[in-house]
């Protein structure tokens, strides 16, 4: 019954993550039928993100204080009407309103599942296999939600990406009562609504800031509203620890395997969605494959994924968590590495090599970490060390892609503008050099030779940014591995603590 119950787990596991994604070739059809600006545009992409990053902790401790179950099953609910107010959302005011909801729905969903895999598999080794099927779910979900949203806009209006969460929610409703047991903290005690004010007061802004300089660059609001966040971060760290009944224990953080694990995770992603935006622009802009195509192309990480996963599963029970915490940052370098061997005219076999090189490294580090959050943290309190693990998770990616794009970013305008294309006009340059899709649009436009010229010289200068990300991916990878064999070198395996 455990694993049956696992199986229903892992259903709004991989649709929590996959509406992440999911929307993104949707935006041409959409944007025709409810003619958007370009700022609602950006709330429907980005708020479900922002709504979920900003609840995970609020919801996790309501599962801890409440049932884990009960919120699980009220949020798949309310994840299957949003889901439905947004496929037939006759305006772009509701279809923003219905994507808060999905977010708030899918913050409940995350920690719930596996705050529930704690309480459902209580020997190491078992969990450890549980939760590694879980970590698929979830990195497998924003793998193959653009796939599937491609394949459903082939046949079907815009909104159809939306309903395939409702039949897998149903499900849920249905068998969730049956499968899964119920959980809560025995002694809850009165619910800290200052705590959680706080805590979404201050993930809220960081994650904003940190995903408009992603798009945008830096500017002086986005540093504000991320410093804020801190500052309230600060103040919640100090409220929690004065708090009688915390939402989060803080002090969780003194323990060298959680705070150990919540870095390596945190830092991988990072790494990780910085690396998978420039992926995406390769595959796109260098290769000039369609976005679909591009989608397809990134599917064999997938393989690598399930490698990783499984040969870490395999030895977790005898090998020591630091030693394969290293080694499988040690063989993501090593894919990264080979990811920095690509050119504007080597064809993608490099492009798959890497990529299943490095999802089978980081695999292995996602459900390893993930699995020692969880043993870390007291069974009482399973939902709110869940909320933290996701959230360092989505902080991680939206760093990644600020800071490692940014990064691309300058080193490709400073290669085009240091040695720009003859012929070319300054206000064509400044164009160009904005971003690779810029310069591949100018190029349609300019005549012949010249335009060709700007193509060749923009995607050459675009790969020489993404060798300089690949190359930090590799060093922050190698500098980690040996992070976590130092910090975490006492942490025994699954068969020895069950022993």
């Amino acid at each position: 019954m455990r694993w049956l119950g696992l199986a229903v787990l892992a259903l709004p596991t991989v649709l929590v993550s996959m509406d992440l994604s999911v929307l993104f070739y949707a935006v041409p059809a959409l944007s025709a039928e409810l003619q958007p600006t370009s700022d609602q545009l950006l709330w429907i992409l980005d708020l479900y993100g922002f709504v979920l990053a900003g609840l995970l902790i609020t919801m996790g401790t309501l599962g801890d204080r409440f049932g884990r179950r009960r919120v699980l099953l009220g949020g798949a609910a309310l994840f299957g009407v949003a889901s439905v107010l947004a496929a037939y959302a006759p305006s772009t005011e509701l279809l923003i309103a219905a994507r808060a909801m999905l977010g708030v729905a899918g913050a409940t969903l995350a920690p719930s599942t596996l705050s529930l895999i704690r309480t459902m598999f209580t020997d190491p080794r078992e969990r450890q296999i549980a939760v590694s099927v879980w970590t698929l779910g979830f990195a497998g979900g924003t793998m193959i939600g653009p796939v599937i949203g491609g394949l459903m806009l082939e046949h079907f209006w815009w909104g159809s990406v939306f309903l395939l969460n409702v039949p897998v929610m149903l499900l849920l409703l249905v068998l969730g009562p049956i499968l899964l047991p119920e959980a809560r903290n025995p002694d809850p005690g009165k619910f800290d609504l200052g705590g959680a004010a706080l805590s979404l007061a201050a993930i809220l802004p960081v994650i904003y800031g940190v995903k408009k300089i992603a798009k945008e660059g830096v500017a002086w609001p986005h540093l504000a509203a991320i410093a804020t966040g801190l500052l309230l971060g600060w103040v919640f760290v100090r409220q929690q620890l004065r708090a009688r009944q915390p939402m989060i224990d803080v002090r969780l953080f003194r323990h060298i395997r959680f705070s150990g694990s919540i870095i390596a995770c945190t830092i991988t992603y990072l790494i990780l969605a910085g690396i998978g935006l420039f992926i995406a622009q390769y595959l796109q802009l260098v290769l000039g494959y369609s976005p679909f195509e591009a989608a397809l192309w990134s599917l064999p990480g997938l393989t690598g994924m399930l490698l990783g996963v499984g040969l870490a599963t395999a030895v977790a029970a005898t090998v020591p968590p630091a030693y394969l915490l290293a080694g499988g940052l040690a063989l993501a370098s090593a894919g990264f590495a080979l990811f920095a061997q690509v050119s504007a005219d080597s064809g993608v076999l490099w492009l798959v090599a890497s990529q299943v090189v490095m999802a089978t490294g980081i695999s292995a580090v996602a459900s390893i970490a993930t699995d020692l959050v969880l043993a870390t943290a007291p069974p009482e309190r399973a939902g709110a060390a869940a909320a933290i693990s996701e959230t360092a998770n989505e902080f991680g990616g939206a760093a990644g892609i600020a800071i490692l794009g940014s990064l691309g970013a300058l080193i490709y305008r400073a290669g085009l503008t240091g040695n720009p294309p003859a012929g070319l006009t300054a206000e064509q340059l400044t164009a160009a050099g904005d971003t690779l899709a810029a310069a591949v649009k100018l190029a349609g436009e300019l005549p012949g030779q010249l335009g060709q010229t700007l193509l060749t010289a923009a995607r050459m200068s675009f790969v020489d940014g993404l060798h300089w990300v690949a190359w930090i991916g590799a060093a922050g990878c190698l500098v980690l591995s040996g992070f976590v064999l130092v910090v975490l070198r006492s942490v025994r395996p699954a068969a020895e603590v069950r022993a």
